[in-house]
């Protein structure tokens, strides 16, 4: 029984003396400085930026001098869901009423682009340390939901000139741990053309929430890679973008007192189990005392604490509790 109260103070004791608990945070770029109608990528910044804690890598390709570009995550504002091809490669494809392109019509959001040149060419997100990922939205850019829609001089029209053909364009995030270890993927689709009825082929054009809760809590990056159905002798045609916002990010349980809370939990339900088992084995003493008909003086002759006298008054006082 001393065990419990041990466990009780101890646990106190970690809750008063730990830091203060993290909390959850969200990365939605409105920390990010932009002029409207303007983006920044790996050309402007050192290498990455950060927002709700989470660094995204922006590095640049320098294997073309002269041609120096930005690739993995940049972060932008502009609005524009009309201009096709390569020049309005930083707009979401954002179909949604508001003031800004962003989730729920916010200013700022990510825009990625996956570089099939570069061996780091996947865009990669190094979560704070102490959090987990647990969503995040997603959502095409015009870029590549126009050539999917229309088709350009580089990409198909998905679906083909009948409409039958079963494209798709997906991304995959995929987690790993500080070994590099992985920790789960999920992949998303953000156009699926696989339907045999083709009013069910689809192109996302609005920021689409992912439950992120299938990777491991040990998760410390997350890399998004994109496939696509329509593909060539240099890998995939349909431009390799997509639009990130709200990468939500919430607190890791602390192993040592989820373990002790864990420990109380069990010991305090073993101790309801020991005290009903008691209980139930008093309270049938106790029926079977009265109904004996034999009373305290018949008692008296037994003595210490094998007695009945003291038998009933210990039964006694535990069936009141």
């Amino acid at each position: 029984m001393a065990r419990f109260p041990r466990l009780i103070a101890l646990a106190a004791l970690l809750v008063a003396s730990r830091p203060v608990a993290a909390q959850t945070v969200t990365a939605n770029f409105e920390n990010l400085a932009l002029a409207p109608q303007t983006y920044r990528d790996g050309l402007s910044l050192s290498g990455s930026f950060m927002s709700g804690g989470a660094t995204f890598r922006a590095p640049v390709n320098t294997d073309f001098p002269g041609f120096e570009y930005g690739y993995g995550f940049a972060y932008s504002n502009v609005i524009d869901t009309t201009t096709a091809g390569f020049t309005n490669q930083f707009a979401a494809y954002s179909t949604s009423t508001g003031p800004g392109a962003g989730s729920n019509g916010s200013a700022n959001y990510a825009i990625a682009f996956q570089d099939s040149f570069a061996p780091d060419g996947t865009p990669t997100v190094a979560l704070p340390t102490g959090h987990l990922a647990t969503t995040v939205e997603l959502n095409n850019t015009t870029y590549a939901a126009l050539s999917i829609l229309n088709g350009d001089s580089f990409s198909k029209k998905f679906g083909g000139a009948s409409g039958n053909d079963p494209d798709w364009f997906k991304v995959t995030i995929a987690g790993h741990n500080s070994l590099n270890q992985s920790t789960g993927s999920i992949d998303f689709y953000l156009a699926d053309y696989r339907f045999t009825n083709n009013a069910q082929d689809y192109i996302v054009k609005d920021w689409t929430s992912i439950d992120l809760s299938g990777l491991s809590d040990d998760t410390a990056t997350l890399s998004f890679s994109l496939s696509s159905s329509d593909t060539g002798v240099f890998g995939m045609n349909t431009p390799a973008y997509f639009a990130l916002d709200n990468l939500t990010l919430s607190p890791v349980p602390e192993p040592l007192l989820t373990g002790l809370l864990g420990a109380m939990g069990l010991a305090a339900w073993r101790r309801s189990r020991r005290t009903r088992s008691v209980s139930a084995g008093v309270a049938a003493f106790c029926l079977r005392f009265l109904l004996s008909g034999r009373t305290l003086e018949s008692s008296r002759s037994r003595a210490g604490r094998g007695s009945l006298r003291y038998q009933f008054w210990c039964c006694r006082a535990r069936c009141r509790t």
